[in-house]
């Protein structure tokens, strides 16, 4: 088991971190720019997690989270004036909570033991077949999206992503795309990639039949 002794969490309702996706970060509560500079002092690593959403009126204190977070290194960070942070974390990989530290000393954050989860790999010529299948028709889906979103250019979003390795093609539509983060959280515990890319099969289906009832959809973008 790969575990980390003491990783910081940074508890957040919006923002949902994955593998090899990076994000922008403003940090200005004093237990998390106390977290910065600790972070920043060793070695950079910060531990996302997403708070439940029925204790959103909990975040100024310690709001219940989800066990399955992911592990961020910060790799650009600069620090204004009145001691203010604006960030870069990188994410690197899922981790489940195993216990949660007490608070003590003048540490302002929180902490816990993670295990570093791995996805499993594709090991048979049936499984490696199926997600083939499942990848084409997740990027039929995407084409569709995109032709029903206004100004969209489907033959280039699309070819943004056919080259992607399918971790790195579900992690990069869930980026680019408008999910909730309550669909986010559900694509980051996903335990293996046929399972991220059924789930995300069925929030592009729903985001298409949104889209022909009227609602508004968010078109996803190549990097």
């Amino acid at each position: 088991m790969d575990v980390i002794e003491s990783l910081p969490l940074f508890p957040l309702s919006d923002v949902v971190l994955l593998p090899e996706v990076s994000v922008p970060l403003y940090i200005f509560e004093p237990r998390y720019r106390q977290m910065t500079r600790e972070a920043l002092d060793g070695e950079r690593r910060i531990g996302m997690v997403t708070v439940r959403p029925d204790s959103l009126d909990q975040m100024a204190g310690d709001p219940p989270i989800f066990a399955i977070g992911c592990l961020g290194r910060i790799a650009h960070a600069s620090e204004r004036p009145d001691g203010t942070f604006q960030i870069l974390l990188l994410g690197e990989r899922r981790f489940r909570i195993l216990a949660e530290h007490p608070r003590g000393g003048e540490r302002l954050y929180r902490t816990a033991r993670v295990e570093l989860l791995r996805d499993p790999e594709v090991t048979t010529s049936n499984a490696a077949d199926a997600l083939d299948r499942s990848r084409a028709a997740l990027l039929e889906l995407l084409g569709q999206l995109v032709d029903r979103t206004p100004g969209g250019d489907r033959e280039r979003i699309v070819a943004g992503f056919e080259d992607l390795e399918p971790a790195r093609l579900v992690n990069a539509l869930t980026r680019s795309i408008g999910f909730l983060p309550i669909e986010r959280q559900q694509l980051l515990e996903a335990d293996s990639i046929e399972s991220r890319f059924e789930i995300m099969i069925d929030l592009l289906r729903f985001r298409l039949a949104e889209s022909g009832l009227g609602g508004t959809g968010s078109a996803p973008l190549p990097n």
